[in-house]
């Protein structure tokens, strides 16, 4: 039959209408093929970048080109976006939200970072945000939602369904200062949002978390999302095991993660089945247009912050690194430069400061001129310097504290002055400091010292609880900015030259 047809078709071409409607009309209903493409970015608040890539102009670049191609389109932001950069010590990171706006995201979950400049500023950014907010874990101090933030919604494209729930960083207490919000747990609130939204027919659900790695794997082990788009680690991450999907975009819109789902919808006998299969792109911004608007926003908010910050200030003699693992690894010389400013300003005994508040990740050749902008974007979070007299056993909790997760890169690795320590990385945190000397002297557990460190540290952030034991002589409200304390530092000294001394040996 089948060849006959085929033949009459080749002589007449219209015969054949009538029985191939007829065959066609018999075969049960077919998989229907949905393609939709997430587009992840997470961990930008550099405006222009790293040099050949990333910046929020590429970002828009990107977004602008994938949102041409007219196919359906998930472009989610999982948080860190308003703080730590330059711009953002100047205004709170009302730029960033000017620039998102320019191609805005369709999903957009809060990380650490949003709290920086507290729960007032926290609100008022993310009330000029165009995009729609997902945390289903932050709630005002009445255990409310807030205003404008959605827990989990629906999108339907082409008749599939996608949950999505938002999951804002939930150790922001911690590392930021969120102030009265409250943050519920990542992954138990996680598990339970994504049960329900499956419970509402969601034929594929999709957790947006900021969340550190070890709550990425819980989450991806509970099986409760079919894909976790998640941040904070600043890892270029595809994890991918034939069921569930865990993607993290590195950082600063390097690059720019894109993953083509193909979703294919069966229904038989009112049953439906969702299979899905995720093909990866990963989009360098090096090879990306920049989006014109983006672009021209960019150079004018640069032309604003150059003003201010294009200032000489001294020269350093030796090389600096500001790398992630070197200030959180070991002793820095830029770390011990960072702490003998404070502990010079304030006429302390000693001094401790976060790896992890020193931002740059770059290295300053010997030579280099430093200039208010070096300082600043080493020291971007608007920290001020505090005075707290401890006691020797206080400080040694503290010490304690800031080597318990070298092997994680915490950020709490303490940069010192004033004193030095041993460590040994192959006992089990938190009985890591083998010994202490202050001044040349071993540590003496009842004496007090005068402690500078940043008001962060003050407050507990980074782990840092046990500094509340102590009398605070010069709290953040009297306090000076940190990175004024370190640009005063330099310039009255007008050529440094920092190194690494032992202050902080590390015995593997």
């Amino acid at each position: 039959m089948f060849h006959h047809g085929h033949h009459i078709f080749r002589r007449t071409g219209r015969l054949i209408v009538g029985p191939i409607l007829l065959v066609l009309a018999a075969v049960p209903a077919q998989a229907e093929t949905v393609n939709l493409t997430l587009l992840l970015v997470n961990d930008i608040d550099k405006m222009e970048g790293a040099g050949p890539r990333g910046g929020f102009a590429r970002l828009a670049g990107v977004v602008e080109q994938e949102r041409a191609k007219g196919g359906h389109l998930l472009y989610v932001h999982a948080g860190d976006t308003l703080s730590p950069s330059l711009m953002s010590g100047f205004d709170h990171g009302r730029h960033v939200i000017e620039l998102l706006n320019i191609a805005p995201p369709d999903v957009f979950v809060p990380g650490n970072h949003e709290f920086d400049f507290g729960p007032d500023v926290f609100r008022q950014r993310m009330s000029e945000a165009k995009f729609p907010l997902f945390a289903a874990n932050l709630q005002g101090p009445d255990g409310k939602p807030l205003p404008g933030f959605a827990a989990t919604k629906v999108f339907e494209f082409g008749g599939v369904k996608v949950g999505v729930v938002g999951l804002a960083a939930d150790d922001s207490q911690e590392k930021s200062s969120p102030g009265d919000l409250v943050l519920l747990p990542t992954v138990k609130t996680g598990i339970a949002e994504a049960g329900q939204l499956r419970k509402n027919g969601a034929d594929l659900v999709i957790a947006v978390a900021h969340a550190a790695r070890s709550k990425d794997r819980a989450l991806f082990d509970s099986r409760a999302a079919d894909v976790i788009l998640s941040a904070d680690d600043h890892d270029l991450n595809i994890f991918f095991d034939g069921k569930t999907l865990l993607a993290e975009s590195k950082e600063q819109a390097e690059f720019v993660t894109a993953i083509d789902l193909a979703i294919d919808v069966e229904e038989e006998n009112g049953r439906r089945s969702v299979t899905w299969w995720p093909n990866f792109r990963l989009i360098d911004t090096a090879n990306v247009e920049p989006s014109a608007a983006a672009a021209a926003k960019t150079k004018e908010l640069e032309a604003q912050l150059s003003k201010e910050l294009d200032v000489a200030i001294g020269t350093t003699q030796t090389p600096l690194d500001s790398r992630r693992p070197t200030v959180r690894g070991g002793e820095a010389a830029i770390g011990n430069l960072i702490a003998d400013a404070m502990r010079a300003a304030i006429g302390a005994d000693i001094a401790i400061v976060n790896g992890g508040g020193i931002r740059g990740n770059k290295e300053y050749p010997a030579g280099t001129g430093l200039l208010r902008r070096d300082v600043l974007t080493e020291l971007p979070f608007g920290n001020k310097t505090v005075l707290v007299e401890v006691t020797g056993a206080t400080l040694l909790a503290a010490l304690e504290n800031g080597v318990a997760q070298v092997e994680e890169g915490a950020g709490r690795f303490p940069q010192v002055s004033g004193l030095t320590m041993q460590v040994d990385l192959k006992k089990p945190g938190g009985s890591r400091v083998v010994a202490v000397e202050v001044a040349g002297k071993p540590l003496d557990r009842q004496a007090t010292y005068r402690l500078a460190t940043n008001d962060f540290m003050l407050r507990g952030g980074d782990g840092y609880t046990m500094l509340a034991e102590g009398n605070v002589i010069l709290g953040e409200l009297d306090g000076t900015l940190l990175a004024d304390h370190v640009m005063s530092y330099i310039a009255k000294a007008g050529t440094i030259a920092p190194k690494v001394e032992g202050r902080v040996k590390l015995v593997q």
